[in-house]
């Protein structure tokens, strides 16, 4: 997944982020069966690529999607599954916005950051480019998952990635 280095258009929106210290960490910090910071890539990237294509705004995508997990909490396996589940459907959305705003996010990005665990997460996206990184970030996601299960699995999830990005480019 180096192709978003070599796409000109996206670094020089994006660039900032992945040059800063803090952002890095997150190759530090595991995320299924990569770090958080490729998945982030990863969700970014994809994202973008969708809404330049759809004609959407893919600046905001493309940062908003970037930063959907810039936030540090680890698991504590000590914790019991309502902390974990809140950690990770209610919590780290505000805390990647706190994070964030150290790079000037927009209003639009900050509602994409916010709606990106719909519908785990009673906040929705409440725009287009924030369904496309909500629907991106859950293909990405169970790709990832799937990894740890095997070619079949990541096979399916493939598939329903595909089928996802399809249907969304011919809207």
């Amino acid at each position: 997944m180096n192709k978003y280095m070599y796409d000109s258009s996206y670094m020089g929106i994006v660039q900032d982020i992945l040059n800063n210290k803090d952002f890095m960490r997150l190759n530090e910090i595991p995320h299924h069966s990569t770090s958080r910071f490729y998945h982030s890539v990863k969700v970014s990237y994809y994202s973008y690529r969708i809404s330049k294509f759809l004609k959407l705004k893919h600046d905001d995508v493309a940062r908003a999607g970037l930063l959907h997990d810039f936030y540090y909490d680890l698991v504590n396996e000590q914790e019991t599954i309502e902390e974990k589940v809140k950690l990770f459907t209610y919590k780290h959305p505000n805390d990647a916005v706190k994070n964030s705003r150290i790079f000037g996010i927009t209003k639009v990005q900050e509602d994409i950051i916010k709606g990106h665990m719909f519908p785990l997460d009673y906040k929705y996206p409440k725009s287009l480019e924030g369904l496309i990184v909500n629907l991106v970030d859950k293909c990405v996601s169970i790709k990832e998952f799937g990894v740890k299960f095997g070619k079949e699995f990541a096979s399916g999830t493939n598939f329903i990635a595909l089928f996802l990005v399809n249907y969304i480019t011919r809207l």
